[in-house]
């Protein structure tokens, strides 16, 4: 037989057969789309956390001071002094924030904003640069300055689009703060929105706020091959100024976020990934009891054709064509469903999806694998029978 006409007496019988194919593709159909939609939401979900990763920049050291109490106090003296006499800092700024009411002097209502206090190495360290006016001065610091920097979203909330806040005079916890300047747009880091905040001078946030301790401390290092020098510099500094109460601070790396972010995300999808691969198991399962029942149907068609010379191998090539044919056209029916729901997903629920051309590859290969796999037996089965007994079938 013919390769080609192998192929046209499996897709005649595939037609004839239209429900059939339809239930028997099924299977494979879900769990395509199922495998490429979850692989598409696990790249998007990564590729949003390394964009807010990014924002984070790159051969940065944040410190954190998790204790309690004035024996695991970082004072503010000690704070600006922490990166003193250490090679490769490139930059430190110490931080508090906290939360409060605000509002234009003009308006009675009001909301909640977080409030950062800064230092002026704060606009290197972390990239904040004002769009318009200016940032926090080292007089701001020593004469307790109330000024203050909007974020955009902060700044249109209050005094809507369109409109420069420079100048004017917001209430921050029903205290006069003057605004000296709007921050560049910043977007989203780790979840929290960079726009949606005022920055005023460290020493007046500390009397506001009534936290003489920082409790951030954002540090830069010239290069990455610097990272571990310097980490173990500042645990040995903040070490003796904890008495060697470890507990009391922690140290976290750009960088490792990073790898951990990647990480987690790849045993996610590869978890899901798996997940979804049982379905197209399923899939096939289904594919060849249609195809054992199809045999069974079909039995006196095979003796004809047989006891008319088709050779063994012809017959298990047709049913094996037809396996691959059901099981390949679900794989693309499969991938069309696949893009749409991303399309869907992306457009109405917010969802970020990205499909990759190798994830459709790889899905689109299975489905015809499985196809091969789950249609041998049937295909042998068909192949295996006698003629003389399959013509007595009814």
């Amino acid at each position: 037989m013919k390769l080609s006409q192998g192929i046209r007496m499996a897709w005649s019988s595939i037609l004839a057969n239209k429900l059939r194919t339809v239930l028997s593709m099924l299977g494979i159909l879900i769990g395509v789309a199922t495998v490429i939609s979850l692989m598409a939401m696990g790249q998007g979900s990564a590729n949003e956390v390394n964009t807010q990763l990014q924002g984070l920049g790159t051969n940065k050291l944040s410190v954190n001071v998790t204790g309690r109490g004035s024996s695991t106090t970082l004072t503010l003296p000690q704070a600006e002094t922490l990166g003193d006499d250490i090679d490769g800092i490139e930059g430190l700024s110490p931080t508090v924030s906290g939360s409060a009411s605000v509002r234009y002097e003009s308006v009675e209502t009001e909301s909640s904003v977080t409030v950062e206090g800064v230092t002026p190495d704060y606009e290197g360290v972390e990239d904040f640069h004002p769009q318009e006016g200016r940032f926090i001065a080292p007089l701001d610091l020593a004469a307790y300055s109330k000024v203050a920097l909007l974020g955009v979203a902060t700044s249109e909330e209050l005094f809507g689009g369109g409109v420069s806040p420079i100048g004017e005079i917001i209430l921050l916890n029903g205290i006069k703060y003057k605004v000296v300047g709007l921050l560049e747009p910043k977007g989203t880091s780790l979840g929290a929105s960079n726009d949606e905040k005022i920055i005023i001078p460290i020493t007046t946030a500390q009397r506001m706020l009534q936290s003489e301790g920082v409790r951030t401390v954002s540090v830069n290092v010239s290069s990455a091959d610097r990272m571990d020098a310097v980490t173990a510099s500042l645990e040995a500094k903040l070490s003796d100024i904890f008495r060697g109460n470890t507990n009391s601070y922690r140290i976290t790396n750009s960088e490792e976020l990073k790898e951990t972010a990647a990480s987690v995300s790849k045993t996610m999808s590869t978890m899901m990934a798996g997940v979804a691969a049982i379905s197209l198991l399923v899939g096939g399962i289904g594919i060849m009891n249609i195809m054992l029942v199809s045999v069974t149907e079909r039995t006196r068609e095979i003796g004809v054709r047989k006891a008319l010379g088709a050779r063994k191998k012809d017959v298990l090539f047709q049913f094996l064509v037809e396996a691959v044919s059901i099981s390949s056209l679900g794989g693309i029916l499969g991938i069309a469903t696949a893009y749409g729901a991303c399309f869907f997903m992306t457009q109405y629920a917010g969802t970020a999806t990205q499909i990759e051309a190798e994830v459709v590859l790889y899905s689109f290969v299975f489905s015809a694998l499985v196809g091969v796999l789950f249609g041998i037996f049937p295909a042998n089965k068909a192949a295996s029978l006698k003629p003389v007994e399959a013509l007595r079938h009814d």
